[in-house]
């Protein structure tokens, strides 16, 4: 077992070990070869920040850029910069906010939705290969259990961590 994923002070074995894989797990998904063949299968020609705009864009739609860069945790410029040229692209829209005359909203359009939904299949299909030699009960279980650990870390995210972490010296 890698240090990183060794015991930990006050959690137990297998928490320590779920928190190891999940970031593994993150780390496989993001690597850029494997963004790159994603698109590729998918024929389409999004960097990495690009095709994750358009998936948390197709999660609640429209937004106001501002709400964009909260979700995913950038600087509100960057953001700004990506959408124009996603809208240069075809891939989104900007329209007027119904509520503040002043501001926009974004959204995607028939392509951008055409988008989200190959990069979905894509990941879909490497997710139904990589689990190809599962059981189905287990992959019916994995499902559940993903799906209430992710409504956990939802429900806990501005939670206070309830415990300080022993000194490493």
């Amino acid at each position: 077992m890698d240090a990183a994923a060794g015991p930990v002070a006050g959690v137990s074995a297998e928490v320590a070990g779920i928190e190891a894989a999940l970031k593994e797990i993150a780390y496989l998904a993001s690597r850029a070869r494997q963004h790159e063949r994603m698109m590729a299968v998918a024929g389409l020609d999004l960097d990495r920040s690009a095709a994750a705009l358009l998936r948390s864009l197709s999660e609640h739609e429209p937004v106001r850029s501002g709400e964009l860069a909260n979700r995913l945790a950038v600087e509100a410029s960057h953001i700004t910069r990506q959408v124009q040229q996603l809208e240069r692209t075809g891939y989104v829209t900007r329209v007027p906010d119904p509520d503040d005359g002043r501001a926009q909203l974004v959204e995607l359009t028939p392509r951008g939705r055409a988008a989200v939904e190959r990069i979905r299949v894509v990941g879909c299909l490497g997710m139904q290969q990589a689990l190809a030699d599962w059981p189905a009960e287990d992959i019916g279980t994995l499902a559940v259990l993903f799906r209430r650990m992710v409504d956990d870390f939802v429900a806990h995210a501005d939670d206070e961590i309830a415990f300080e972490v022993p000194d490493a010296s």
